[in-house]
């Protein structure tokens, strides 16, 4: 099967919250404070002075509020004037960068934003943005229905709007297939085995956490720890590439290279079915769900914002059907809302992980530097 490589490709990388990019802060940050964020609506509208309840400033004027995004975000076209005609409020998308940036700017920003509501933080970046005092406390009524372990901060700060599992994924027809991360770390599964560096991909990274949150720390128990189960990966002949794109493109069978196993997507299936050419009635390849990575998107009303009303408003709109039914075929993830009717070929296609493994965001961002540091020791030196 050959897949319509740039349709498949861009959706993979829209997928589990942003890109491949760099997962260490320190450069980003500086970028963060000297660079510009971009718009992709340069309609401004919005005035100094205060809006009323109708969406209206005291003058009259319609307001516009600007969502603040990464690099990734994707919906389908007029969503956002189904919101306009609902409220009489404008949304003006900017984007930050990667999910990284997106965090940093924020951050450097904190109290005095560059917009009004933020998307775009993950999991694994949410305790940095929690820290900096970013987002204000919105308890919206649409959170009734978000199932609760979604629900990672309970101060309402920051409410998750998607969700998606970071996975192993095999070809269907190279039998034996991995049947758990013990399996993978065997010479026979882990010399077809591609990976991501979890410093330069957010896969990787999500790969990475996935086996701390199931082995565990290296003494802390008379079983072998992460960094032991990673060894054993590096031994079998494991390969790693610096992004998704190179993995699934360069080493991968779908890409024309030689590994039959790869860190990617719960959805992936769901892809290769509907970027298939010629269409397919089932996908090639399987998800191994033992050592899935969840990986949940918030939104939140950024501290300071001049339009908290308003910022309300989009945020219930992102949480309410039109958005969330929007979000499985523009980004390739679940919606946040159980109540959301999924499309087709997410129903056949897309693999629901029922026991994800998942770690605190607040242990993240405290190892977070020592972990891919010990990981570069193990894998690469």
């Amino acid at each position: 099967m050959k897949l319509k490589a740039i349709g498949f490709a861009a959706m993979l990388l829209l997928g589990a919250c942003a890109s491949d990019d760099a997962q260490d802060l320190t450069g980003t940050e500086q970028e963060a404070e000297a660079g510009d964020i971009t718009s992709e609506d340069n309609t401004s509208g919005a005035s100094p002075s205060a809006a009323s309840p109708s969406g209206e400033t005291e003058s009259g004027e319609a307001v516009t509020i600007t969502l603040v995004t990464h690099d990734s975000f994707a919906v389908s076209e007029g969503i956002f004037e189904q919101f306009t005609a609902e409220t009489g409020i404008k949304v003006d998308v900017v984007s930050a960068g990667d999910a990284g940036e997106l965090v940093a700017r924020a951050v450097l920003t904190s109290g005095q934003p560059e917009g009004d509501v933020l998307f775009g933080v993950d999991n694994t970046f949410l305790q940095r943005a929690l820290d900096a005092d970013v987002f204000e406390v919105y308890r919206s009524e649409f959170l009734a229905s978000i199932p609760d372990e979604l629900e990672l901060d309970q101060e309402w700060r920051a409410l998750p709007i998607d969700y998606g599992d970071v996975c192993v994924n095999y070809i269907l027809d190279d039998n034996p297939a991995p049947e758990s991360l013990d399996d993978l770390a065997t010479e026979a599964f882990a010399s077809r085995f591609v990976t991501m560096n979890p410093e330069t991909s957010s896969p990787g990274f999500a790969f990475l956490l996935a086996t701390i949150a199931a082995f565990g720390e290296s003494g802390e128990s008379s079983e072998d720890g992460w960094q032991d189960y990673w060894q054993k990966l590096t031994d079998g002949g494991l390969t790693v590439t610096s992004g998704w794109n190179e993995a699934y493109y360069g080493e991968f069978v779908q890409g024309g290279g030689d590994k039959t196993i790869v860190t990617s997507y719960a959805t992936s299936p769901a892809a290769e079915v509907l970027f298939a050419d010629p269409p397919v009635d089932s996908p090639p390849t399987g998800v191994l769900t033992d050592g899935c990575f969840r990986q949940i998107e918030f939104a939140g009303i950024l501290r300071g914002t001049e339009h908290p009303f308003e910022a309300e408003q989009l945020i219930d709109f992102m949480l309410d059907d039109i958005f969330q039914a929007d979000i499985p075929l523009n980004m390739f993830v679940f919606p946040a809302n159980e109540n959301t009717e999924l499309p087709q070929v997410f129903v056949d296609h897309a693999i629901k992980v029922d026991n994800p493994l998942i770690l605190d965001p607040m242990e993240i961002e405290a190892n977070r530097g020592r972990w891919t540091e010990e990981w570069t020791e193990i894998v690469l030196r």
